[in-house]
């Protein structure tokens, strides 16, 4: 009889001559270093909630007053320095509430009483320190005088509110004329308009009391010249 033999497993082959170690799963690799417990925070916890809070109600409030709308003085024509402001040049804004000084529309009867303490130019909303209730150019020693300017006697673009220069300029030379001379050093435009005809230009300058003849006298004879002092408000 033929005895049964049990196949026998090969074994691992060595590698260079050292045999496999095979991995167990109770060796060092598989096991984990302990991890410590998170420390909890409890006050950084409580700050980041308020943060978040707190942003919230700022955000709400600041929706809450852009809401609010408030009706303010706007100016919707130049107003020269110097000028009692007309109700004309005014006209109603709505505007937010941001807490900012604006003149209420509801004072515009008042504001009609006050003068620009600067030159105000249209779409400028008014504050109470663009104007004053005095004017230097409008005093008891000062005048408003008259001038009827040809081209050439005045420069291009004059407004209200500008200051220029008086001069008397003699009219073709005559005989006997007193040079070319300035009659005002300083003087504000009140106003500016064109006569119906449209060949001279009408305008209204404010003078010294004192010198408010001389001037009128040069320029019923067309010898008087504006020359604008730029920058000068």
């Amino acid at each position: 009889m033929r005895t049964s033999e049990k196949p026998v497993r090969d074994a691992p082959r060595p590698v260079n001559g050292s045999p496999v170690d095979r991995p167990t799963l109770s060796g060092p690799a598989s096991r984990k270093l302990p991890v410590p417990p998170r420390e909890r925070k409890p006050a950084l916890a409580a700050v980041a909630v308020l943060l978040i809070i707190g942003g919230a109600l700022t955000s709400t409030l600041l929706v809450m007053r852009s809401g609010d709308r408030v009706s303010a003085v706007g100016v919707a024509e130049q107003i020269g320095a110097g000028q009692q402001i007309p109700v004309a040049a005014l006209r109603e804004v709505q505007i937010a509430d941001t807490g900012i000084a604006y003149v209420p529309w509801r004072h515009r009867d008042q504001v009609t009483k006050t003068f620009a303490a600067v030159t105000l130019l249209p779409g400028t909303l008014l504050t109470e320190t663009m104007v004053t209730t005095d004017s230097e150019e409008v005093g008891p020693n000062r005048a408003r005088v008259g001038l009827s300017l040809k081209a050439g006697q005045y420069p291009s673009g004059l407004t209200a509110g500008d200051v220029v220069q008086v001069i008397y300029v003699p009219g073709n030379a005559r005989a006997g004329a007193v040079p070319q001379k300035v009659l005002v050093p300083s003087a504000r435009v009140h106003s500016v308009g064109s006569s119906e005809r449209g060949a001279s230009g009408l305008v209204t300058v404010i003078v010294d009391a004192s010198l408010s003849p001389q001037v009128a006298a040069f320029a019923s004879t067309g010898e008087i010249a504006l020359a604008v002092l730029p920058g000068a408000r």
